[in-house]
């Protein structure tokens, strides 16, 4: 047996929702449109200070945000469930099922910039249908110009959305197969809350023991609340001992973060208020938080970039944010994946996953941007 410390693994546990029993808005959502909202109000204040109508930003933002939409579903459902998307191309719409693509917004972004800086939406009038796209570059707002600028909100977008990533318990890292890591709790307690088992609330917590049974599998409490004050300690019991324990043993969900031994339950009853609560005390699967490392790189990112405009502004060389952003990016992608589960299971089989292979062309860009940069600079 090992020991473990209060500076070991840590047990993560929130409610997806803001409100508990409300299921819009969910901390996901939020943290996705902040990226927008923030990146908004970052975009004016570059116009500004760089003599362009800050009016713009408005349509920047209508592009950007179909962009990355349109692109990460896309993007997810051609690289990882073609088959699916093939079968059913209506499943593009179930966005509730889950299944954005960073790559498939990498991709759909620069197109949607390019129609941003070269074409205008005309009304027609009398009538405001159908719009017209009229051809037209837009003063002051070269591709390169406009691409550079953005990646700056990308960047702090994307460490919003990891963050998100990682309140939704998804995503997830590998097993650190260490007293070190995170234990996505909240995977079982939506199992048993959802279970028809009479149970008001369950909520997990590191647990009380300072010893493990092996790497990487660490002691975890879940605390049971039953909603019916006429329950018996019998009847609790039975439900524990039956019920509870094959969640822990049978639900793959759960299987995913805890390491239930196939034995009788370790737990503890107690009357609380008239309520009968339990205490179980099982084992959590102790993961990389390989969310919030794409997330902190992301943070650093954005500081670099907007550091380097703050530095040079309207001077700053075209395409050098948008090499930097690129390299930067997918080039660590290609390292966090290394703490990654794979997300779909033909991933499995491959030497190198699908988030790997499909960053290797976008640092390529990366790289031919920066090359431009040097090359241009030492010309003039």
């Amino acid at each position: 047996m090992h020991q473990l410390t209060v500076l070991s693994y840590f047990v993560w546990d929130p409610m997806r929702e803001i409100i508990k029993g409300i299921q819009p808005p969910v901390w996901y959502s939020v943290l996705f449109a902040a990226g927008f909202i923030f990146g908004y109000q970052i975009m004016v204040y570059i116009f500004k200070k760089e003599g362009k109508n800050p009016l713009n930003v408005d349509t920047l933002s209508v592009h950007m945000i179909v962009a990355t939409i349109v692109g990460a579903r896309l993007g997810h459902l051609i690289f990882y469930e073609p088959e699916r998307f093939l079968a059913d191309p209506l499943v593009f719409f179930r966005t509730w099922e889950g299944g954005l693509a960073s790559h498939g917004a990498a991709i759909c972004i620069p197109i949607a910039l390019y129609l941003y800086s070269n074409y205008v939406v005309k009304v027609v009038k009398p009538r405001p249908w159908p719009l017209k796209f009229i051809k037209q570059k837009r003063e002051g707002q070269s591709y390169l110009w406009i691409i550079d600028r953005i990646v700056i909100t990308v960047a702090l977008a994307g460490a919003f959305i990891r963050f998100g990533n990682f309140v939704n318990s998804e995503i997830i890292g590998k097993p650190s197969e260490s007293d070190y890591g995170v234990v996505f709790g909240r995977v079982a307690e939506e199992a048993l809350e959802k279970a028809p088992l009479g149970i008001e609330s369950a909520e997990a917590s590191k647990g009380s023991t300072t010893e493990r049974r092996a790497p990487g599998i660490v002691p975890v409490d879940l605390r049971l609340v039953f909603e019916n004050r006429q329950l018996s300690e019998a009847q609790a019991r039975k439900i524990i001992e039956d019920d509870v324990r094959l969640i822990l043993l049978g639900n793959q969900s759960v299987q995913e973060h805890y390491a239930q031994p196939n034995e009788p339950l370790d737990y503890e009853i107690n009357i609380v208020d008239r309520k009968v609560e339990a205490i179980v005390h099982t084992w959590g699967i102790a993961r990389y938080p390989a969310q919030l490392y794409e997330s902190a790189t992301c943070v650093l990112l954005f500081l670099i970039l907007l550091g380097i405009w703050f530095k040079w502004k309207s001077k700053t060389p075209e395409g050098l944010l948008f090499g930097i952003f690129l390299i930067w990016i997918f080039g660590l992608r290609w390292f966090h994946e290394l703490f990654k589960e794979n997300q779909v299971p033909f991933e499995n089989d491959m030497t190198y996953n699908m988030g790997q292979l499909l960053s290797i062309p976008l640092v390529l860009v990366g790289v031919i941007m920066l090359i431009r940069v040097i090359v241009l600079s030492k010309k003039s």
